[in-house]
């Protein structure tokens, strides 16, 4: 963002990072970014880019449950559950992801619910279990060291994606096309 500022100063930016659905025209917002499956009504959606999803821990975890090699052995881990997206039923919790892998006997009711994606890798990163993320949330994490992904060899991709919206009447406003070339530019270079 400091970049795109430094870039196009006068073009104004409001950062509105909430779970609550915006109202582009009472709140005036011509460009923003959602998670979701890419249908709001009044708006165009293009995907900036799709999201895995997998259990990751810190490494002073990893380290005191060094028998933690499959996903099996999870049964005997404390997990970390992300309820802020517990409204929409499609988001991948630890049900689904153990699921894919064939684990449907993993006792799922226990461990730590945080209703904060960004409290539940605070909660990993402190060693107080292993949690469920988003591959896009813990990106710098998992490459600063932070954090550990497990299981690696394993994909599940979530049914969510990142998308770029705005309203369609202002697509050809010249501050929505430079929001818009920017984000894709950003996402090129990640």
């Amino acid at each position: 963002i400091d970049h795109f500022q430094k870039q196009y100063p006068d073009i104004d930016i409001r950062l509105d990072i909430n779970l609550k659905t915006v109202d582009f025209l009472e709140q005036k917002v011509d460009v923003g970014v959602r998670y979701g499956q890419g249908q709001w009504q009044g708006l165009e959606a293009v995907k900036l880019m799709d999201e895995e999803v997998y259990p990751v821990c810190s490494p002073a975890f990893l380290n005191e449950h060094s028998f933690l090699l499959t996903p099996n052995d999870l049964k005997n881990i404390t997990l970390i559950h992300d309820l802020s997206m517990e409204k929409h039923q499609q988001f991948p919790g630890w049900q689904s992801w153990l699921k894919s892998v064939g684990l449907n006997d993993i006792n799922i009711s226990r461990g730590m619910q945080i209703n904060s994606s960004s409290a539940v890798l605070q909660a990993a990163m402190e060693g107080h279990g292993v949690a469920l993320a988003r591959s896009v949330m813990v990106q710098k994490d998992i490459q600063t060291g932070r954090l550990i992904r497990l299981f690696p060899q394993i994909h599940f991709s979530s049914p969510f994606s990142y998308y770029l919206v705005y309203r369609p009447q202002y697509v050809n406003l010249p501050k929505v096309k430079i929001c818009l070339d920017w984000f894709f530019e950003e996402i090129h270079r990640i």
